[in-house]
């Protein structure tokens, strides 16, 4: 499959899963100004965003979609998926669009994200300094949802939900996934080097 349409396919992915979910959730009383309000409280979701911005770039090929900025796609939409994984599987009973919507989200786009990057993105070109710059990305979302939890009453996820665990283990959580972020991020630079030595004549 040639590299615009796998990613137009990506940027589909995304799209669809969240106007899936947007959809679900005008459909009870809210206003869809308070349920787009709602949605871009959710790190799932404004990353979802960046993927479907990305990727929709690369489809039509858009000068910004960069190795460094679908190198940052990557370790966010993965970041996305690994935490679903490990902290949020389970927690609620999904039916129907909500359902779909969640497998597009945390397991479609993520799963797609890295198969693209290992299939197509240019290697060799990302720098050991690159992860900390991408990490200023969930560390924005990160004080983003706790200001706006503090303000609301209301925190998107358990592990930062201040009223019901604390503000030092929401720190200590924030702490450890940041790390392990940005742990992560360079693996993946070591990664990128070592295919692109393997292409290098």
């Amino acid at each position: 499959m040639p590299a615009r349409l796998f990613a137009a396919l990506i940027a589909l992915a995304a799209w669809t899963g969240m106007g899936v979910h947007f959809h679900a959730l005008a459909d009870g009383p809210a206003s869809w100004p308070a349920v787009l309000w709602r949605l871009v409280g959710y790190f799932t979701i404004t990353t979802n965003l960046l993927v479907a911005v990305a990727f929709t770039g690369v489809a039509m090929r858009a000068r910004f979609a960069t190795p460094w900025l679908l190198g940052a796609t990557l370790l966010n939409i993965a970041l996305v998926g690994v935490v679903y994984a490990l902290l949020l599987q389970g927690l609620q009973e999904l039916t129907g669009g909500s359902q779909l919507a969640n497998v597009l989200l945390h397991r479609v786009t993520p799963a797609l994200t890295i198969v693209f990057w290992l299939t197509f993105v240019s290697k060799g070109t990302l720098t050991w300094r690159a992860p900390l710059a991408w990490a200023l990305y969930p560390l924005f979302y990160l004080a983003y949802a706790l200001v706006r939890g503090s303000f609301e009453g209301r925190y998107p996820y358990p592990f930062i939900d201040v009223d019901r665990i604390g503000w030092a283990q929401t720190l200590m959580n924030s702490v450890l996934i940041a790390l392990g972020f940005v742990v992560a991020g360079e693996v993946l630079v070591w990664l990128d080097r070592r295919l692109g030595a393997m292409t290098r004549p």
